[in-house]
């Protein structure tokens, strides 16, 4: 498998490819991803460049998968994903490859989750992931709780929890990754900010 960011203006007009697929006015998408459509406009125009949390939120949105959202080719569907065919993608700091197969109703990734904040990015929407700490310590937000989790452990949570991830490692975390995907309407999945304090709404 190529890798999936090879320069800002591939991916770019594939975004607003995908949106216009599903009917949606900028407008409509912005609020739906919780982004302003000035925001969105850039990420389509390549004028900025989206983290890894937000291409998984815009996948959700536009019913896709995230190698379809930055232009992977589908390939012949086969079972067997070879380590040499998971080449490294980079987005907003965050590294990740590509597990699993394009168009299945869970997408599976290998994350690497660096050190430092998340702009305190607080996720919700329809479905369920399933995490798997293989390297590194990571903090996870659910809710009012927060957890510490280090390698060999794991989480399996309801998406439509409150929930951030943080390395809490100075060499970042590395994660087994899984999720569900699901077009999610404007008033399931939103974005927010997290009071300074480290408690979520």
């Amino acid at each position: 498998m190529r890798a999936l960011i090879e320069g800002m203006n591939q991916y770019a007009p594939q975004m607003r490819r995908l949106r216009q697929r599903g009917g949606l006015t900028l407008e409509a998408a912005a609020q739906r991803a919780g982004l302003s459509p000035a925001h969105l406009s850039r990420l389509e125009t390549g004028k900025r460049q989206p983290s890894l949390p937000l291409l998984l939120t815009l996948a959700r949105v536009y019913g896709t998968t995230v190698g379809e959202l930055l232009g992977e080719s589908p390939s012949v569907p086969n079972p067997v994903v070879r380590a040499e065919e998971m080449e490294a993608a980079d987005a907003g700091g965050w590294r990740y490859r590509q597990a699993g197969l394009a168009g299945r109703a869970m997408q599976a990734l290998h994350i690497h989750v660096p050190r430092g904040p998340q702009r305190d990015l607080v996720r919700v929407h329809p479905g369920e992931e399933w995490l798997y700490v293989e390297s590194g310590a990571l903090r996870l937000t659910l809710g009012e709780d927060e957890e510490v989790l280090h390698p060999g452990d794991s989480a399996h949570f309801d998406s439509l929890t409150p929930h951030r991830l943080e390395s809490a490692s100075p060499q970042g975390t590395d994660l087994l990754f899984v999720h569900t995907l699901l077009q999610s309407p404007a008033s399931d999945l939103c974005v927010h900010t997290a009071p300074r304090g480290g408690r979520h709404p």
